[in-house]
């Protein structure tokens, strides 16, 4: 395979964001920037109730309302198709019938020259329901009960007997609550058609399945759709699906036959781009005096909306976490009259991670064993369900390294034991891990004559760092400088890209722009081949080398030429290559697919007097295969950690118990971190290359929050003695 000469500063290091000018500036265009001639606005009217059905609806004073252009309500829309059922399902399309089934749901759209008028016209629409009892317990025995609907229980030896049988056992139930998504920017849609053709900008993190989504509910050709989304704004999960706004955007432009934006509102964002599923969590654990385990019992019930699909295993989190020969998991959900359940970042492992490493730790208290040693006692070497080793693991590592940065040896066991002043402290810590996720992708890589290089593919970029590391690595393929290349995303016309979301993006994306630079090497080599002027005339693309612009044979740089050499001795303006990817199959390569994994250790400080409760300082210790960017890659663990604080001490979508409303769906009444609440940050990466993908990368955008809630819960135990066992962690609970 041809190999690539190390050119400092291009891979691995922490290199500025090559779109941060844009953004600095001003000129990177969201959603929101991007507009047409004779744009018209919609805004929304939204149910007053959670279930039940309509039973007036008058839009007369809309209609009359001035620059008013349409009002769309389930009584004109046309029959609209179903988009594909995929992995991230989407809701049903809207305004297909009366039926309500959460507050907030879509009932009518507003269609006005400016977007004022058609925001008053939307107060004047009339709804009367004719209201049913809605379920909104998790409890409530009317509730529709899902077992197994991932299909992801595990049952490994027999957990029952082994629990049974265990010298020390431990039981306890753990419960989270309902997280909102909630990027700064509001979601947006603009459509235009021309004819059957429909060009959307959108707040999306899937342009590929958002196209094919829209040409199946409007009964068009795919290849007449385009989606475009250079930048996004900030997703989490949000931007995964095709939600209601997104097709009533296109409605409303195919029904007044002009182009249409739709601005989502703050408190639409809270009932409109789903939310993370609350749970509970019941877990039993047996295990030896000298704490090896023996057998776990994890099963989780999860909220979900009452149709369509939410796919968040929790408990399954359990069957591979550590080395335990005896694993029962079991995944149920209850389906309520709430909005959508999505994907919100660590989806499943994030609630699940809390459950055991919370459970874990009050096994060491049980055990009088260091937290620490008990996780290191019960490493898995290999992957506990499969038996294979893994493509890549360093967290003894993790565990090692961060326990020597973050002084975990000063730690007193007993709780209560670490004071300063008026402040109790206490010391906490959980490993983590996230499921590994691939999925197909393709690229293009074009090199001209002027020596600089285009590659693409139709992904998004939703703050990561996608143009970055994507820049650098297909420097570093090409043997170029960062300046002689783009690379161009955020448009559907482009290479089939994959999905932004479940850590997978990295993998698949670089995998298939991988696969692209080193066919376009091979593909100058073939142009060359019978050249009897070339140096190159002959070679196979595991003889030579790339570096300053050239390919040459390995080991001998004086024999090769440079792209732009080649490309004007045979009349070529450029030349173009694919790649695609696809994931490997575990048993074909021996190995099991890793995703990341982590240790996380936090100090918390408490005031027992006011139950205030303050995180000092955390260290993130990373193992994440080959990190393409340091700094883009520190910038993520760090952001995921501040939404871990969120979910571990602020965030609670609270529902009202009568009516189903969201009571706090707006940042005045949502809390999540500010500033003051982020404490001193150190992050570390460790580990090797992973063994699963070509270019050895495992992502990072997930593991950031994943373990906050159990460390932080762990260190409020070590510092007051006091279990928690829900998040988030509140003032009355420390009282």
């Amino acid at each position: 395979m041809t190999t690539v000469e190390q050119q400092a500063g291009l891979v691995g290091e922490g290199v500025d964001r090559v779109d941060g000018p844009l953004k600095v500036t001003g000129a990177a265009r969201y959603p929101n920037d991007f507009g047409f001639p004779e744009l018209a606005h919609a805004a929304l009217v939204r149910s007053t109730v959670s279930a039940g059905r309509i039973s007036r609806l008058d839009t007369s004073a809309a209609q009359a309302s001035p620059g008013v252009l349409a009002v769309i309500t389930h009584r004109n829309a046309p029959t609209l198709g179903h988009a594909p059922d995929t992995f991230l399902s989407a809701p049903p399309p809207p305004l297909q019938d009366d039926r309500i089934l959460h507050y907030g749901q879509d009932v009518a759209v507003v269609v006005a020259g400016t977007l004022e008028d058609a925001t008053a016209a939307a107060r004047r629409v009339e709804v009367d329901y004719e209201t049913a009892e809605p379920v909104l317990d998790l409890h409530d025995p009317r509730a529709e009960l899902l077992i197994d609907p991932y299909e992801s229980d595990v049952v490994r030896g027999a957990a029952e007997a082994a629990l049974a049988s265990a010298d020390v056992r431990f039981e306890a139930t753990y419960t989270t609550a309902g997280n909102a998504n909630s990027p700064l920017g509001l979601f947006t849609t603009v459509a235009a058609w021309d004819g059957d053709a429909l060009t959307v900008h959108d707040s999306t993190q899937w342009p590929g399945g958002l196209r094919t989504a829209l040409a199946r509910v409007f009964g068009v050709p795919e290849s007449g759709v385009r989606v475009l989304v250079p930048f996004v704004g900030g997703g989490f999960g949000a931007g995964l699906r095709v939600w209601p706004h997104v097709i009533l955007a296109a409605l409303a432009a195919r029904t007044v036959d002009r182009p249409v934006k739709l601005v989502l509102t703050r408190p639409e964002m809270f009932t409109g781009i789903g939310h993370r599923t609350a749970t509970e969590q019941h877990l039993k654990i047996g295990a030896t005096q000298d704490g090896r385990l023996v057998a776990i019992d994890h099963e989780s019930t999860t909220t979900l909306q009452m149709v369509g699909d939410n796919l968040e295993p929790c408990a399954s989190y359990s069957a591979t976490a550590y080395a335990c020969p005896n694993v029962s998991t079991r995944d149920r959900q209850v389906r309520l009259n709430i909005t959508w359940c999505n994907s919100m970042r660590g989806p499943g492992d994030a609630q699940g991670n809390f459950a055991l490493e919370s459970a874990m730790d009050e096994l060491s208290y049980e055990l009088g064993i260091d937290p620490l040693d008990l996780r290191l006692r019960n490493y898995a070497e290999i992957h506990p369900q499969l038996g294979l080793p893994w493509s890549s693991n360093a967290l003894r590592e993790c565990y090692e390294v961060g326990a020597e940065r973050f002084g975990w040896a000063r730690r007193r066991p007993e709780p209560g034991s670490m004071r300063e002043g008026d402040w109790l402290i206490g010391y906490g810590l959980a490993g983590v891990s996230f499921f590994w996720f691939q999925k197909p992708c393709q690229a293009t890589a074009t090199l001209r004559a002027d020596g600089t290089a285009l590659v693409r593919s139709a992904v998004t970029d939703i703050g990561t760092g996608t143009y970055t590391v994507m820049t650098q690595l297909s420097a570093e393929l090409l043997g170029l400088d960062l300046s002689q290349v783009t690379f161009e995303l955020g448009d559907t016309d482009l290479p089939p890209g994959v999905v932004a979301g479940g850590s997978g993006l990295t993998a698949g994306l670089g995998s298939a722009v991988h696969a692209a630079c080193r066919n376009l090497v091979r593909a100058f080599l073939d142009t060359v081949r019978d050249d009897p002027t070339s140096a190159l005339a002959g070679c196979a693309a595991d003889e030579v080398s790339v570096g300053r612009g050239r390919i040459h044979r390995t080991g001998s740089p004086e024999y090769g030429e440079s792209y732009t050499d080649i490309l004007a001795a045979h009349g070529l303006p450029e030349l173009s290559a694919r790649g695609a990817s696809a994931p490997n199959d575990p048993q074909e390569l021996g190995l099991a697919p890793a995703g990341p994994f982590g240790a996380r250790f936090v100090e918390v400080r408490v005031d027992p007097e006011l139950g205030l409760l303050r995180v000092a300082r955390v260290v993130s210790v990373i193992d994440a295969g080959r990190v393409l960017n340091e700094k883009t890659a520190t910038s993520q663990i760090i952001g995921g950690t501040v939404g871990g604080i969120g979910m571990a001490m602020f965030e609670d979508l609270i529902t009202d118990p009568g009516s189903g409303r969201i009571a706090n769906a707006t940042f005045g009444d949502y809390l999540i971190p500010v500033n003051a609440d982020v404490p001193d940050m150190q992050v570390v990466f460790v580990g090797r290359p992973d063994r699963f993908n070509p270019i050895g990368v495992k992502g990072v955008g997930e593991i950031g929050l994943v373990g906050m809630g159990a460390a932080i819960a762990n260190a409020v135990h070590h510092a007051t003695g006091r279990r928690i066992r829900s998040l988030p962690i509140t003032i009355d609970q420390l009282l």
